[in-house]
């Protein structure tokens, strides 16, 4: 019994190994804003400058194709994981649940001893002088935490070296720093007095979770086949002393370990409830108290099919198969589209005059042309008519663009050539225009096309 005790109790708990989860994702958090690629960042949405930064890649306002895919991406690769791991990312991942951790089991517990770790249910008497002057000083320190997260959530729209040049002239950027303000005063009213309850009422994903599971997502769940029901089937609670469990070799303890533990209130014994966000802190509680017996734990993290119906979980099923052909598509249209990226922006319009005819029967058609320079260096651009000899650019001077910089340029065609016979109407030609960056051509192309209006035959001498 010694060895089979010692063999449960060695285990590394799910809450030290969220804790791991934790410190990663916040590292990650912090870091990505200030990785930069060739001068663009890994991700960047900014309003400011209307770019799309992804993967050091940099995409203005008209090639925001790509964010219904990004979108497509996020929401299926949650349903994914949910499909597969319930709501691991509400507890593993979800910044909410982070800084609930943060502040009730670091600041609250651990720096200051106003809860215990295995109890989040009861609440310190904040009447007593000593609990309300450490709340204060709780506060305080989440206060300053909440500043850092309000800042790193505006560096993915508001890239570090921006936001901190804006801070040094506070009164010409006071919108972002009411903003930052505002995102800081909801993190400290949803962290300290909203709490779980933003994950029970406020959340949507509470809502839908129950649709993406089946009896093969990974759960914690409680074993009835070994502990006994402890609720009825009108999820009334019907045991409340070993003792009156109905069959003796229940193992339930009725200890309630699992109850005082949960974050959000609830008690796993009574099955599926939306208010789970598969933090594993009632697997702990009863492998501690389980293992004290020999035993292995009644609550587990595992599938319906498993603790219920003895079946092996299936990983790879129906669901799972189509959510990952899913994302394989999406994924692969998000780097076709991705690859198609322009390095260069140019719109053509024709000028309301259709055409002048000149000496020598010279055809001339003027074009307004708009450049934009979307890459991260200045460039150079030069023009030339691809495919057609007959006509050439006859006003045009290369020029140079900073990067983000539009320049717009009269263009105009012109032809000396008999390009068509006919008397009785103008006739449109199709021209295609190749602009390109001549210090960097092979990178740096487009191609547009451009109508070159060719009058009828007997306005011409």
């Amino acid at each position: 019994m010694s060895q089979e005790k010692n063999e449960y109790l060695k285990k590394t708990p799910y809450r030290i190994k969220r804790y791991y989860a934790y410190t990663l994702a916040t590292i990650v958090a912090l870091v990505i804003p200030f990785i930069r690629i060739d001068g663009n960042h890994i991700f960047l949405l900014s309003f400011d400058k209307k770019q799309l930064h992804l993967m050091g890649v940099a995409f203005d306002m008209q090639e925001l194709y790509l964010m219904p895919f990004l979108l497509m991406l996020l929401f299926l690769g949650i349903f994914a994981v949910t499909s597969i791991g319930g709501r691991a990312w509400c507890g593993w991942a979800c910044p909410q649940t982070i800084f609930r951790v943060i502040y009730r089991d670091l600041i609250e517990t651990k720096l200051l001893g106003l809860r215990r770790i295995k109890n989040k249910q009861k609440e310190p008497n904040w009447k007593k002088a000593e609990n309300a002057s450490k709340r204060v000083i709780a506060i305080l320190l989440w206060s300053v935490l909440a500043l850092v997260a309000a800042a790193d959530f505006m560096w993915y729209f508001v890239p570090p070296e921006d936001f901190f040049a804006y801070l040094q002239n506070p009164m010409d950027h006071m919108f972002l720093i009411g903003f930052v303000l505002a995102i800081a005063g909801f993190l400290i009213y949803d962290v300290i007095f909203l709490k779980e309850d933003f994950c029970v009422y406020v959340c949507p994903y509470s809502r839908v979770q129950s649709v993406l599971y089946d009896d093969n997502t990974y759960q914690a769940i409680y074993s009835t086949n070994r502990g006994g029901n402890i609720y009825n089937e009108n999820s009334e609670k019907i045991i409340f002393k070993q003792k009156d469990l109905p069959d003796e070799k229940n193992e339930c303890t009725t200890c309630e370990a699992c109850v005082t533990v949960c974050p959000t209130h609830i008690d796993i014994r009574k099955g599926l409830q939306l208010e789970c966000i598969n933090c594993l802190e009632c697997v702990d509680a009863c492998t501690t108290v389980m293992g004290k017996l020999g035993k292995p734990s009644l609550v587990q993290w595992s599938s319906t099919n498993e603790i219920k119906n003895n079946k092996e979980t299936k990983v790879v099923r129906k669901s799972t198969i189509m959510y990952t052909a899913a994302l394989v598509v999406v994924i692969a249209l998000l780097f076709i589209m991705g690859g198609k990226k322009e390095h260069m922006l140019l719109n053509i319009n024709k000028t309301t005059e259709l055409y002048k005819i000149k000496e020598g029967n010279e055809v001339t058609n003027n074009f307004l042309f708009l450049f934009q320079n979307t890459d991260s260096k200045r460039h150079t651009y030069d023009l030339e008519v691809v495919g057609h000899d007959d006509i050439v650019i006859k006003r045009f001077k290369p020029f140079s663009l900073s990067p983000g910089k539009l320049r717009k340029k009269v263009v105009v065609l012109s032809t000396t050539k008999e390009l068509v016979d006919d008397n009785t109407k103008d006739t449109p030609i199709k021209v295609t225009i190749r602009a390109f960056a001549k210090d960097d051509p092979k990178k740096i192309s487009v191609l547009r096309e451009a109508v070159f209006i060719y009058p009828r035959a007997d306005k011409l001498k």
